[in-house]
């Protein structure tokens, strides 16, 4: 029997997982940081059920960290009624980008994040997540049509940009 992985050998490459993602949602490095460290201790209080595969559980709970947070960010600044892009150039867009994300399914949505958000390969994002390589190329191919259907409705220039990169 193998014997178990301790959180220490792991956090350093969760936690690069985390800010990866995160930061890719919300495009500063504080906010990145706040948010990985956030879903490492939410992992650590969870380890004997995680250490199989935390893999997708981390993403997962950094990017809704990170979208729960870029929403926070959007009612200041509605509620302070500065122009959006004098706060930042692409809150829009990842604002919108963070609505598509949670109308996909739990499945997809990992998919999506580990694949294109954390640049994984379809392998190793098989393996965190227990499925097979096929079952990753539906689920993606399914969220990024969702994602791509979405951001067209909501007129975000670019929507027909997502796409499936090797």
């Amino acid at each position: 029997m193998a014997e178990a992985v301790r959180f220490e050998e792991v956090f350093s490459d969760l936690y690069r997982l985390a800010y990866r993602v995160s930061f890719k949602v919300l495009g500063d490095r504080g906010d990145a940081e706040d948010v990985a460290q956030e879903a490492l201790a939410r992992a650590h209080v969870r380890w004997a059920r995680l250490r199989d595969r935390p893999e997708g559980w981390i993403v997962t709970v950094a990017t809704n960290l990170a979208i729960d947070r870029l929403r926070r960010r959007n009612r200041t600044t509605e509620s302070r009624g500065e122009p959006v892009a004098l706060v930042e150039t692409h809150l829009s867009e990842r604002i919108d980008l963070a609505r598509a994300l949670r109308r996909l399914s739990r499945r997809q949505r990992e998919v999506v994040v580990l694949r294109y958000l954390a640049d994984w390969p379809e392998l190793a994002v098989a393996d965190a997540l227990g499925c097979t390589p096929g079952t990753v190329k539906s689920h993606a191919s399914r969220g990024l049509a969702q994602l791509r259907h979405h951001l067209e409705d909501r007129g975000v220039r670019g929507g027909d940009d997502v796409r499936a990169s090797g």
